[in-house]
Order: structure tokens, then sequence, then C-alpha cells
């Protein structure tokens, strides 16, 4: 609504019909180049322009920490087909004041604030200025060395309050010795160790040797809509503490980040906040000082790195998604994703995905077991129509294993809804039959037992 104290100003003049977008990652200190299917003829995704290697000069109090210009983590982001939706709200931070130090050093398996801690009310009054004085003492800036130079920077997160924090798998990848360096939003430092990290979602733990920290809380990215208010908070270009606002502009967008050897599937939340290079692995707050995404991605106008840059086009990953894996690492130092147990044609054309026709259904896989055939035709996933195969694997890559999925399969004239229940990877053995789902011809190139992390509320 206009009267939102939290709507940000709209510049109606901003961007010209003939200019196509591109999307970019905030992630890779390299200089991919990858093709965007759905988007304008001719679109390419390139990473933002590199900032300065000297830092600007900026007024300052005494007390705070200097702004520091460096080089942002950047990798190149390919938005499938930008068919879809996401969520979010707008936000605050949440007070940690249920687990303190004695639940780590007891040995005992230390949780992440429930809901319901908020320091922020949620009411007409509040204003940006409580909700970003809320929420910047838990988001870090950190600093991924690399032959013992500042290689990247981006973002994370304190998720637990014995020193584990959330971030972007990019931001750390290539680090030197799995350390990097934490900067706290009062300018400490701490080395951080990487608990460990997944490509498939694009998301990493790192640990830091401290206790008695106020982390967020992970909220229920499924309950944000079209038009929720949102707010980012990173350090674009090595600017630390900054703080953006928007809006959710789009739910399920499927979008693939990073390279042809490590592809990461994301069912994104898009959102119009300004988030710029150095914003990676930095929150996405709802309207009741939740964390309903992590950010990833970036959208850009041109087609030269130099003029990479926000244009009101970027990507979260749902928080109920990064939730999972979080969990997942945190307790084995490692993440899984769910499969159905299928081979997609990528050559085929028509309505739907098409699962390959020669060995195209895993033995004794999930879909194996639900009755799925080669030669099928997947044309929704519960009721949401399909159209290109890494909508699929997203809306797949979104669930948890053990979870059940309706797959509509038209088998010749005749279409049916399957239930078919997800597998973690590690459980499905595809054989000589090809590859998987999750890396179909195109692309080219657990859930938690609870505990670990709290439960959003209702």
């Amino acid at each position: 609504m206009n009267d939102n104290p939290f709507a940000p100003p709209r510049d109606l003049t901003a961007s010209t019909p003939e200019a196509p977008a591109t999307t970019t990652d905030l992630s890779r200190p390299t200089h991919d180049t990858v093709e965007l299917p759905s988007a304008a003829p001719g679109a390419s995704f390139f990473p933002p322009a590199v900032p300065p290697a000297e830092p600007a000069a900026f007024p300052q109090s005494p007390a705070t920490r200097p702004a520091r210009l460096r080089r942002s983590t950047v990798a190149a982001i390919v938005a499938g087909s930008l068919v879809l939706g996401a969520g979010a709200g707008f936000g605050g931070a949440w007070a940690y004041d249920e687990f303190g130090p004695s639940s780590a050093s007891s040995g005992a398996a230390a949780t992440l604030p429930q809901s319901g801690n908020s320091t922020i009310s949620s009411t007409d009054s509040t204003t940006v200025a409580s909700v970003a004085a809320s929420v910047l003492p838990s988001v870090v800036s950190i600093e991924n060395l690399q032959g013992g130079q500042v290689a990247g920077e981006g973002s994370g997160f304190i998720i637990r309050e014995d020193g584990y924090i959330l971030t972007n798998n990019h931001v750390v990848s290539g680090s030197d010795g799995d350390t990097v360096t934490v900067v706290m939003s009062d300018g400490t430092e701490y080395e951080g160790e990487i608990v460990g990290a997944t490509a498939d979602y694009d998301l990493a733990v790192v640990k830091i040797d401290a206790t008695g920290l106020t982390p967020l809380v992970l909220g229920d990215s499924d309950a944000m809509v079209v038009g929720d208010d949102v707010i980012a908070v990173g350090s674009p270009l090595g600017l630390e503490a900054t703080v953006t606002t928007g809006i959710v502009s789009a739910l399920h967008r499927p979008v693939t980040a990073g390279d042809t050897e490590s592809t990461a599937f994301i069912d994104a939340i898009q959102t119009d906040a300004a988030i710029n290079p150095g914003n990676s692995g930095g929150p996405l707050l709802n309207a009741r000082g939740e964390v309903i995404g992590i950010n990833s991605a970036i959208a850009s106008l041109g087609s030269s790195a130099s003029q990479s840059g926000s244009v009101g086009l970027g990507f979260a990953i749902p928080s109920n998604q990064a939730r999972r894996t979080a969990e997942e690492i945190i307790a084995t130092g490692t993440a899984t994703y769910p499969v159905v147990g299928v081979v997609l044609d990528g050559t085929y054309t028509g309505e739907g995905v098409k699962v390959a026709d020669e060995g195209g259904v895993a033995s004794g896989g999930p879909a194996d077991l639900a009755g799925i055939e080669s030669g099928d035709v997947i044309t929704a996933i519960d009721g949401r129509p399909i159209t290109r195969s890494d909508e699929l694997v997203v809306a797949i890559r979104a669930k948890a294993p053990d979870e059940d999925v309706v797959l509509t399969v038209r088998r010749g004239e005749s279409e049916q809804d399957i239930t078919v229940t997800l597998v973690a990877n590690t459980e499905v053995s595809y054989g000589d039959s090809g590859e998987p789902e999750e890396s179909a011809p195109e692309q080219s190139g657990p859930d938690g037992d609870g505990g670990m992390l709290p439960d959003p509320s209702e």
C-alpha cells in the first residue's frame, strides 16, 4: 500500500524497454559468461564490475570501523526459464533470549532461537531504522583469502549463538586452508572455519570461536507472497552494514548458479531490493524479523562486466531450503538433496519434460517404485505446470528427502497423477542410464530432524 512506512521510492524512469536484462551472480571472482535461455534474445549473464582496489574515503565516526572497498565475490548465474514466483516480506532481526553459552559449552546440540523472540514489534510504527538497528549486529562480512590475498568478499549472518554463520558456497569457495576472515559489525575479526559447503544449493556454514552471539531466525519462506516488503543487509562493493529495501517481485524463479562443474539449482525468491556484488550470503528479511532468503544473485543490463550492477532484479535462496541444508551441514559436514530418480530428454521440445526413452528411470529409485516409465512426459509437480527441466529440478530441490510430490504424467493419450516419495541423491544409482534429472542435457553444464534450527512461527 502507498501508506506503508517501508515502501521504497519508485523510480519510474530507471529502465528502458530497449535494454535487455542480463542476470549476474554476486559470487565468484571469475568473470564467466552464460546464456539466459528464456530472457530477451541476445541476453547474457555477466558478473558485476569488480570495485576499485583502493578504498574510497568516507566520513565516519571514530567509533565505527572504516568502510572498505574490496573485490566482491562474483559468480555467473543462469536464470533457466524465468517462469516462477518467490516469497518474501519486510523485516528486522530476531533477538536471542533462550540459548545461552551453557548449551554450547555443555556439549549439547545448540539450537537457533525460536520464532517469537523478535526485538521489533510488527506494528505500523515499525521503521526501517529500527529494523536495521536490530539486525545489523548479526550480519557479518566475509573475506575469501587465496594465496594470502583477499580474492573476494561476501556477507553472512549468525544462525547460532555459539558461532555458526550461514553464507553462500561461492563466497567461501577456494579459500586458503578452508578458512575465511569474518568481520563482525563492530569491526572485530575472527578466523572462520568452513564447517561444510554444498555447490548444489550454493550454501555454506562457517564457524568462529565465539559464544553469546545474537542469531537471526530462519523464517517460513513459503508464507511469503508477491508484493511483501523485504529488507536486504550485507556488504555490497565492500561497503559494510548496508541496508536496502524493496518487495518480493516474484516467487519460484528457476535459477541455476555456478558453472558446469558445480551448478546450484535454486527455487529463487526474486526481489527489487538493491543487491550488488558483496551482498552474497547476506539475509533477506521479512516484516516479522525473520530471514526468508539468502541473497545470491543479481541481474544487470548491458553486455559487459563493467556495466554490472543492481537493476532491481535480485535472487535469494529460500530460507526453508537453507534451513534443511544448514542443519545437515552442521550435523554431518555435508549436505544431500532430494531426487526423483529419472533421466530427462534434453532434446524434447513438447509440453512438459520428457523422461528419456532409454534408461530414463533409475532402477529401484523413487520414480521406478511409483510406476513412472521411460518415455513418460511430466507436465506438472504438485499441480504447478512444468515447461522446462530446470523448473522440475528446482521444484524437487526445494523439497526434502522423504517428502511426497505429486507428478502429473502423460503416457500416450492418457494423463494421471502419480505420488512419488523423494529420497536423498546418495540413495539412487543411475548406473549406465545417463545423467540424472539434476543434470539434464539442456542445462549443460535433509531435511533436519528439528532441534538444530527453530521452526518459524505459524
